[in-house]
């Protein structure tokens, strides 16, 4: 097992400092907005959790393609070496990219167009990105089983947290949305948790692999590529 497996990145005290300031400046300028009207629509345009294109956007699309070049230098090692689970790195860096470009433009919304719900289905993208994890979950069950248990836990933490951020927020801001609208405080907020975990998910996962994509070898396999 590499050593490098358990070390902490540092790295991460950053991280969680960019991660904290964008998610307060957040949901501190749409409480601001309600309670100061007079407050510029620019300001909160360019820090609001729940806009598009601005400060928090850039922010967890440059944290999702880092996560992405670490994971590809992993998955070159694993290549180069003959790991056996090459292909796994190589899924995961490539997803990464995907899902950072979609951060920005925002792909993933054409999913919603072949389904018309209300309620907690009124984004109903939510309905093929739970089966996409769910087959997710399954092809990736022996590759997590196999990493060392301090890795392994946080690839799981970060899965978690990222997953029940921009999967599992959608349920309760769809029923607001389409009860309230996407103007409400209440909408804000729920966007502003559902951001928030989905940077959180992506902070744990570049702190975690950063390390492994500097050590000698792979997580847990060196043993079998030797």
């Amino acid at each position: 097992m590499s050593s490098s497996v358990g070390r902490g990145d540092p790295v991460r005290p950053l991280l969680i400092a960019a991660t904290v300031t964008v998610a307060t400046l957040g949901v501190a300028v749409e409480v601001a907005a309600r309670i100061w009207p007079a407050l510029p629509d620019t300001v909160v345009a360019a820090l609001s959790l729940s806009y598009e294109g601005n400060v928090p956007t850039w922010f967890a699309a440059v944290l999702l393609f880092a996560c992405a070049q670490e994971l590809a230098v992993i998955a070159r090692r694993a290549s180069d070496t003959g790991d056996r689970w090459r292909l796994h790195w190589w899924v995961l860096a490539i997803g990464f990219v995907l899902i950072s470009l979609d951060e920005v433009v925002g792909m993933h919304e054409l999913l919603s167009l072949p389904f018309d719900y209300s309620g907690v289905l009124y984004f109903g993208w939510v309905i093929p990105a739970a089966v996409l994890v769910a087959v997710l979950a399954i092809a990736y069950a022996r590759f997590l089983i196999a990493l060392p248990a301090p890795l392994r836990n946080r690839f799981v933490l970060a899965g978690a947290l990222y997953v029940g951020g921009a999967v599992g927020m959608e349920l309760p801001l769809g029923a607001v949305t389409d009860a309230q609208g996407d103007d409400s405080l209440a909408y804000a907020l729920i966007d502003a948790v559902e951001e928030t975990l989905e940077l959180v998910g992506a902070g744990i996962l570049l702190s975690a692999v950063r390390p492994v994509s500097r050590s000698a070898s792979m997580p847990g396999h060196a043993a079998s590529t030797t």
